[in-house]
């Protein structure tokens, strides 16, 4: 069995894809990250492919404040090719507003699946 850098891996789709507002930056991440037909799955839609990814993540940005970054807030952990990362975002050195987790599948190095779980404040 292949042994993964889930945190490594989980952290850099944090920093390079969830919080890179530059089209081609991101695009160019998610080619290092993710394989060709990696799928996203979301609460409320599924999107398949790099280009696609990235159009869904633009899309989330573009509906939060300009200044917002996703961080983790423990380091990831899986097994089995399974990886568990959870995030909050907020403005830098600001109160996060945002809490969530995402669940990746790997194959060969790169996220086959991801699946992104907002968690409900109280």
């Amino acid at each position: 069995m292949q042994a993964h850098d889930y945190d490594r891996l989980m952290q850099a789709n944090l920093a390079t894809v969830f919080s890179e507002r530059d089209h081609e930056r991101r695009l160019a991440a998610i080619a290092g990250l993710y394989t060709q037909d990696a799928v996203l799955y979301e609460p409320e839609a599924a999107v398949s492919g790099r280009a696609a990814i990235s159009d869904a993540v633009a899309e989330l940005l573009d509906s939060l404040p300009p200044d917002f970054i996703f961080t983790a807030i423990a380091p990831a952990i899986g097994h089995h090719a399974v990886g568990r990362l959870r995030w909050q975002a907020g403005p830098p050195n600001g109160k996060a507003t945002i809490y969530g987790m995402d669940i990746a599948h790997f194959e060969a190095e790169k996220i086959r699946s991801l699946y992104v779980y907002i968690e409900p404040r109280i």
